[in-house]
């Protein structure tokens, strides 16, 4: 007997692109020797390549390419009779011309999920704005254990990036306000076609210039309730403490922000301008999560925050896994006392 949920395991690997290595193939293979019937493999197809969300919104050519070779190797080294839905399947995906985007869908522990347009490339149009890293992925899912920090309060983010934290917290922490944030313009327009996919509307007169170049997108029906979004373009380098405070932050949070010392003095000179003039209101509670790719940036950051009076104290980790199929263990979470 397959062990329950292999094909559910397939599928949300599969429908956010994870890495291929990271897939239970060992667990698949011995399935297929102890039943070597096609069953499990049109299972998995069907929870993959022909999920409904994969239709529509298709993880990149190669991607799917890739995936399905290595699915029809499991199954030729079976003593099963051919499945040609396998090798039909792989033709129709081979006829295909690559696009320079993809999409990944996550799903959500409450039933639905996150829909993103990514660029297929790590860099692309001069930035790395336009895919997802993994601390993004961390930070979503400590947001969904801790749904109290966000729930009915006016929320900012730094360095949205093309959306995909931000979306999960307003589909599942019920925020009072939204506030996605970035300076880079394709960016923002990727994050706006993003935020238009999973089926909310812009307040007006948010990133306008943007958003004329996603009208004609209908929003997918959702069954949520809906917080109040926005879209603010946000150079650290020249915004002003009274454009800061006048959005009323009341958490802040970002997502693989500190990578770069130059990066890193701007986020701070924000962080002290949000902290600044604040005697009739508690200052917003600060969440940041970043990959330790490299120990001395990271310490380099706490340094930063302890020369300018910016306390910080490093949040547990996760006690379970929603995304995070392939992560490293290298993504910490800072929470900031301004």
């Amino acid at each position: 007997m397959a062990q329950p949920g292999l094909g559910i395991r397939f599928q949300r690997h599969f429908l956010a692109a994870r890495q291929l290595r990271s897939f239970p193939w060992p667990e698949l293979e011995q399935n297929l020797r102890a039943a070597p019937d096609s069953s499990l493999l049109v299972d998995i197809l069907h929870q993959t390549i022909l999920h409904p969300l994969c239709v529509k919104y298709p993880p990149s050519t190669k991607y799917r390419r890739c995936f399905l070779t290595e699915l029809i190797k499991k199954h030729e080294s079976t003593a099963a009779e051919p499945l040609d839905e396998l090798y039909d399947t792989l033709a129709d995906v081979l006829n295909e011309e690559e696009s320079t985007n993809c999409y990944k869908n996550y799903l959500l522990p409450t039933g639905g999920c996150v829909t993103l347009s990514e660029s297929r490339a790590i860099v692309s149009a001069g930035t790395t704005g336009l895919v997802t890293w993994d601390a993004a992925l961390h930070l979503a899912q400590w947001a969904m254990e801790n749904p109290l920090v966000f729930s009915h309060r006016t929320v900012l983010e730094l360095g949205s990036g093309i959306g995909f934290t931000g979306i999960a917290i307003c589909k599942t922490c019920s925020p009072k306000t939204y506030i996605f944030s970035d300076h880079h313009h394709c960016v923002l327009q990727q994050l706006t076609e993003n935020i238009h996919l999973n089926g909310f509307v812009l307040e007006p007169g948010t990133t306008q210039d943007i958003q004329r170049q996603c009208q004609g997108q209908e929003p997918e029906a959702t069954n949520y309730q809906k917080p109040k979004l926005i879209v603010a373009e946000l150079d650290w380098s020249s915004v002003t403490e009274k454009q800061l405070l006048d959005l009323q932050p009341e958490v802040i949070i970002a997502a693989d922000v500190v990578y770069d010392p130059e990066i890193i003095v701007a986020l701070i000179g924000v962080l002290q301008k949000l902290s600044t003039s604040r005697a009739d209101r508690k200052p917003p509670e600060v969440y940041i999560a970043f990959t330790i790719r490299n120990p001395d940036t990271c310490h380099l950051f706490q340094a930063e925050l302890d020369k300018v009076g910016i306390g910080w104290q490093i949040i547990p980790a996760h006690s379970n896994s929603v995304f995070l199929c392939d992560v490293q263990p290298n993504v910490i979470i800072l929470q900031l006392f301004l």
